[in-house]
């Protein structure tokens, strides 16, 4: 298994693994939802804005994760965590945190202060998010499940609170994505 950054060529396959990741999981709509945003970071996002992951196997993307920039008024250098996707098949087995810890590990390497995602608190607790309230840390739009709103900091054991509003890359910048 190859991890590595993510390229802009990369799009087409990255899409094509969220919109069948998802239209099994979920529905055929939110698979071309999520594939839609996924293509949409890694095609359109500006470079200094976004980290993007993927895990290869014989010349097969089989996961990706996308970390893009989340800015505050007053706040640290930040990212957020969405969307993720593993290939349905190799689900269960470890590799999303492998993967996921990858990218964390180049994050801190460059200066990434906190981390933010919008998920399942019982997966992404396994890598190193707790939750958190939008008090901590502002959300850029208006959550719709709080309890997933989670946190990590990469430079301290706790999360400072971050006062003023938050805001995020315009690919995420959706409101039905929250």
């Amino acid at each position: 298994m190859e991890f590595r950054q993510s390229e802009k060529t990369d799009a087409d396959d990255i899409r094509h693994l969220f919109v069948n990741v998802f239209s099994e999981s979920e529905s055929e709509e939110e698979g071309e939802l999520v594939a839609n945003l996924a293509y949409q970071l890694v095609a359109e996002t500006e470079e200094s804005d976004i980290f993007g992951f993927v895990a290869k196997e014989a010349g097969e993307i089989v996961g990706c994760i996308t970390f893009s920039r989340l800015r505050f008024e007053n706040g640290p250098n930040a990212f957020i965590l969405s969307p993720v996707a593993i290939q349905t098949k190799r689900q269960g087995k470890g590799l999303g945190q492998q993967l996921i810890k990858f990218g964390i590990d180049r994050l801190k390497e460059s200066g990434v202060e906190l981390l933010v995602t919008y998920g399942d608190p019982r997966f992404y607790s396994k890598v190193g998010f707790i939750p958190v309230s939008v008090e901590t840390i502002p959300a850029p739009l208006k959550l719709n499940q709080p309890e997933g709103w989670l946190g990590q900091s990469l430079v301290s054991d706790t999360i400072a609170p971050i006062s003023g509003a938050s805001s995020c890359v315009s690919a995420l910048n959706k409101p039905e994505l929250w």
